[in-house]
This record gives structure tokens, sequence and C-alpha cells, in this order.
């Protein structure tokens, strides 16, 4: 598992789709590192599970196929925003 701790935005956007790298912490060994978007994509598709902490509680990250695949945070059957409030980095 990994939670998500900041996102690195591409200079062309602001939304989801605009998330150009993802920098972690694995609770489990408190390993940390950065990822592309692409790279955290594949490996959440490949059965891994990425998190956002809330004040609300956990909230999985999910990837979203569209022309360019994406990750974006979903909670309570929806999707939601949480990578975007993250810091940048």
């Amino acid at each position: 598992m990994a939670y998500i701790e900041a996102v690195r935005m591409s200079t062309a956007g602001t939304g989801h789709g605009h998330i150009a790298g993802l920098r972690w912490r694995n609770p489990c060994d408190q390993n940390t590192g950065d990822s592309t978007t692409a790279v955290m994509v594949k490996w959440i598709d490949d059965g891994g599970v990425a998190k956002v902490a809330s004040d609300a509680g956990d909230v999985s990250v999910g990837s979203v196929d569209r022309t360019l695949k994406y990750l974006r945070t979903h909670a309570d059957g929806k999707w939601t925003n949480n990578l975007l409030s993250l810091p940048r980095y």
C-alpha cells in the first residue's frame, strides 16, 4: 500500500489529467518515493493499493480510463478531488 502525500502538476493545466507525478509513502516500512502518473496507474491497475489520508478517513485512489488514463480518489461511491488538495512539489 502507498499513501500519496503530494502531487506534481504539469505546466499544461490544473485538473486530475494534469497530475504528472506523485510523492508517496509506504506505511509498512516508511519508504518514500516519487512516481510518474503512468507508473502509478499501472501499479494500481495491477492490484496495488493507494490512498490519500483525509480528516474524514482514508480515501482510495483509482485509475480513470479516458483517452489518457489518470488518477482520482474515490469515496462513498463517487469520484472526489482529494489528490488536487494535496501539497505540490
